[in-house]
């Protein structure tokens, strides 16, 4: 068995899956508040679609690891994203009868296809060998790059393709996620083989030093007491919420300023290039630095981050706290995952990652909810300094967990 062959087959499936799932996202995203706002009848509930959809991944992450640990990751994968397409297809079906009940379970069951896709990241990690999980990791995060500039695009032509058969404009884009999605699960289908977690099983038997629980199955509870998992799980559960609790009102905040679309726009793209485009270099450092200093790295970005964007609210230093947001939030992402695989055996895995996704989803719907309370009482420069107040944690968790780290080391 080619081992190495295999694993960059399995890390260029995962790829080319997630940059076709996240561009199908992101083209919904794109009518999504306007389909809930339209179909609804109400302005005030224009936001549901998006919330619907981070508890659908939310929920979805967590039983799709329990799937994985039964039917391997490959068939976990397929299933949720058939159930993402399930979701497409309710949206479509929303618009037609215009129910918003259907549009919100649509939202929920397409939050399946996201979940999955996230999961992918661990299952290239799990192929690969310890010195060369941070790469794999973010080779597949990176996908998101592809999604997040080829996504908006496609709505407006999409759009214009629907009128033209004689449907509804905002049925387009979601037609266009449907084919998207199923293109991802195809491939996943097809090319992901020999299963990841079959194969990772091989690489744990080859490289025992990675984990050293000598094989017993540990709860969450029991996993999440270890000081390095505490450190991944927070690393990446409150830089999420941090990421979200900021760019969620930056638009909002922009448009009190009197910015124009084109304006917002520009920020939230240096924000997303910010998230992905970077992803090569964080997986690397994280390799070769260490898990630590990389979540160290991303921690301060997002506390400069949020200290920076409340000064002023010009284009140019929103830009570049945007940037760094995103920045932050991947090294955040990139080091905790890898170290979080770190920790973990091989029949570990699945459900462990599965619930980790989980509390990330519930960190994006809480961190949303949060931002615009504290925006509306106290206004945006008090949602900088919270977001900063919480990315504090996981710098000081981190630090904390690697000057024990070296104490131990020392004391050797």
């Amino acid at each position: 068995m080619d081992i190495h062959r295999l694993a960059r087959k399995i890390t260029v499936t995962l790829f080319t899956a997630m940059s076709l799932g996240s561009a199908g996202f992101i083209v919904a995203a794109t009518v999504n508040t306007i389909v809930g706002a339209d179909i609804s009848g109400n302005l005030a509930w224009a936001g549901l679609p998006a919330a619907f959809f981070t508890l659908g991944t939310a929920v979805s992450a967590f039983l799709l690891g329990f799937a994985m640990d039964r039917f391997g990751r490959r068939m976990g994968m397929v299933i949720g994203l058939v159930s993402g397409l399930f979701g497409t297809i309710l949206a479509g079906v929303a618009i037609g009868v215009v129910s918003f009940p259907i549009f919100l379970a649509g939202m929920a069951f397409s939050g399946a296809a996201r979940a999955a896709l996230q999961l992918g990241r661990f299952a290239a990690a799990e192929v690969h060998p310890p010195e060369q999980q941070g790469r794999a990791i973010s080779n597949v995060v990176i996908g998101g790059t592809v999604g997040a500039v080829l996504g908006p695009w496609l709505a407006g032509p999409m759009g214009q393709w629907a009128i033209g058969a004689g449907y509804s404009e905002m049925l387009g884009p979601y037609v266009a996620s449907f084919v998207l999605i199923a293109l991802a699960t195809l491939l996943v289908f097809i090319f992901l083989r020999p299963d990841p977690q079959k194969l990772g099983k091989e690489v744990s038997r080859l490289h025992p030093e990675s984990w050293s629980n000598g094989g017993q199955v540990r709860t969450f509870s029991q996993i999440i007491r270890i000081p390095a998992a505490a450190v991944a799980v927070a690393a990446m559960v409150l830089s999420q919420a941090v990421m979200v609790m900021l760019m969620g009102i930056t638009a909002l905040y922009m448009k009190q300023n009197n910015h124009e679309l084109f304006g917002i726009s520009m920020i939230i793209s240096s924000h997303t290039f910010g998230m992905y485009a970077f992803s090569i270099f964080s997986g690397q450092l994280s390799d070769r630095w260490g898990r630590g200093p990389v979540i160290l790295i991303g921690a301060v970005g997002l506390i400069f981050a949020c200290l920076l964007a409340p000064v002023s609210p010009n284009l140019a230093p929103l830009a570049i706290s945007l940037f760094l947001l995103g920045l932050g939030w991947n090294f955040c992402y990139v080091g905790g995952s890898s170290l979080l695989s770190d920790q973990l055996s091989p029949l570990e895995r699945s459900r462990t990652q599965g619930i980790n996704d989980l509390y990330i989803g519930l960190a994006t719907g809480l961190g949303s909810f949060v931002s615009g309370l504290i925006f509306a009482a106290w206004g945006y420069g008090v949602v900088g300094l919270v977001g900063a107040a919480l990315a504090l944690i996981p710098f000081g968790m981190t630090l904390w967990w690697q000057v024990g780290q070296r104490r131990l080391a020392t004391s050797t």
